[in-house]
């Protein structure tokens, strides 16, 4: 068995937002010559997430909404956790988002279903984050 690592960074400018990253994941599993396996891809901070589902906007949308009912930013002294940084519904969020996938590897390719995409959901931005892709099999 053969295994891969590798690292996606990102900097999203603003404090919360999506980015797609099905062809970065893909690429990884072309790069490391494994053609049946499972593919790992987690989230390395604790106020960021990765998760699988649609590549439609209405829904991004929707997730910003509804994640900001469940766990609003503002105001800030809401949370006992802020103090130093004022991120608690970030961190809230994050849970409720989950913190990685795992996805099958089949003839070199990932394993999808005909409508799902991986997303990388930051949720405490403007700073340097990444995200693992590890991959096993043969």
């Amino acid at each position: 068995m053969k295994s891969y690592r590798k690292e996606l960074w990102f900097n999203v400018p603003q404090r919360r937002g999506l980015v797609h990253i099905t062809p970065d994941v893909q690429q990884a599993i072309t790069d490391s010559g494994i053609k049946e396996g499972l593919c790992l891809v987690n989230a390395m901070h604790i106020t960021a997430s990765v998760f699988i589902n649609d590549n439609e906007s209405g829904l991004h949308a929707d997730f910003e909404r509804w994640l900001e009912k469940l766990a609003p930013e503002k105001p800030y002294d809401q949370y006992d956790h802020n103090g130093y940084e004022d991120n608690a519904d970030a961190h809230l969020k994050r849970t409720i988002m989950g913190r990685e996938v795992v996805v099958a590897i089949t003839d070199g390719r990932l394993d999808l279903g005909p409508w799902e995409a991986i997303f990388y959901y930051e949720l405490d931005g403007k700073r340097d984050k990444r995200a693992l892709i590890k991959i096993i099999g043969d």
